[in-house]
């Protein structure tokens, strides 16, 4: 089984707006770096190479990004010991704090690409649940062997 993850971010500006630049103009390096990771499978990503112009919400400052990795382990190494978690801590620059969950993990089948209907209802899981083998965080380490396989 591989790790599928989805993430969501509420921008302070428009995706053009000067204040985000930064940000912005930097999606396309940090999308390399994780494509060039190890432990890399997939990650959603429009004609333009991102997933910023992909709308899940209401809201147009809401952007995602999900993606597909062999493990915890290596998605863990791509967040934080790479140049993505410079970017990571100044996240507060460009986006808004939210009260509920903003991203979850959730275990997937060798070669299953996860839809983004599918991630969404992981993320409500997660928000109404909390942490479980279904829909869960690095607060836990829920294994593939804890989901409960159909009878």
């Amino acid at each position: 089984m591989k790790l599928a993850q989805l993430n969501i971010a509420l921008a302070k500006y428009p995706l053009d707006a000067p204040e985000i630049k930064e940000f912005v103009d930097n999606l396309d390096l940090v999308n390399g770096i994780a494509e060039s990771s190890e432990g890399f499978i997939w990650r959603l990503k429009d004609e333009a190479g991102d997933a910023t112009n992909i709308k899940l919400f209401d809201d147009p400052n809401m952007i995602i990004n999900m993606s597909v990795w062999e493990s915890v382990d290596t998605l863990k190494n791509f967040m934080f010991r790479t140049h993505h978690r410079d970017f990571m801590r100044r996240k507060s620059e460009w986006f808004h704090r939210l009260a509920e969950d903003t991203y979850v993990l959730w275990w997937v089948e060798d070669g299953h690409i996860p839809t983004t209907e599918e991630a969404l209802a992981r993320l409500e899981h997660l928000r109404q649940h909390g942490d479980t083998p279904h829909a869960f965080t690095f607060k836990t380490n829920f294994t593939p062997m804890d989901i409960e396989s159909p009878e």
